[in-house]
């Protein structure tokens, strides 16, 4: 008796599928490579702050190669260096006013005021044309 042919799998709709994978975004790669780099640096000059003995120091130790291989020497600029360090005061500055925020809201709930109205105020009822 003859086997029955096994059917095809199943295909996807027309259009249903991408006609590419996704690709990695080039520019965040770059970010993270400059960023990387300069926490890098940051790591090198942390060692002798630590002491090349401690644990602490010697695990830093222990990551500055591996690192080194992904980081050319002399890729982090010092505009390199400027770029992440004012993106990281503008983040914390971000952070700090949300943290403010939250903090006057509870501040407002624990004193009995509630929750602050929006921009328009309360919400009004929608009235009804008699």
């Amino acid at each position: 008796m003859p086997q029955p042919m096994a059917s095809p799998a199943p295909e996807a709709p027309f259009g249903t599928s991408p006609a590419t994978g996704p690709t990695p975004n080039a520019g965040y790669e770059a970010a993270g490579m400059q960023r990387l780099g300069v926490i890098l640096k940051q790591l090198t000059d942390i060692v002798p702050m630590l002491g090349a003995q401690s644990e602490a120091g010697q695990l830093v130790l222990g990551f500055l190669p591996k690192l080194a291989k992904l980081i050319p020497a002399g890729s982090v600029t010092p505009a390199a260096e400027q770029n992440v360090m004012q993106s990281a005061m503008l983040k914390n500055a971000q952070q700090a006013q949300m943290i403010q925020q939250m903090r006057a809201m509870q501040a407002q709930q624990a004193s009995g005021q509630g929750a602050p109205a929006g921009p328009g105020g309360p919400p009004q009822a929608p009235r009804i044309a008699a």
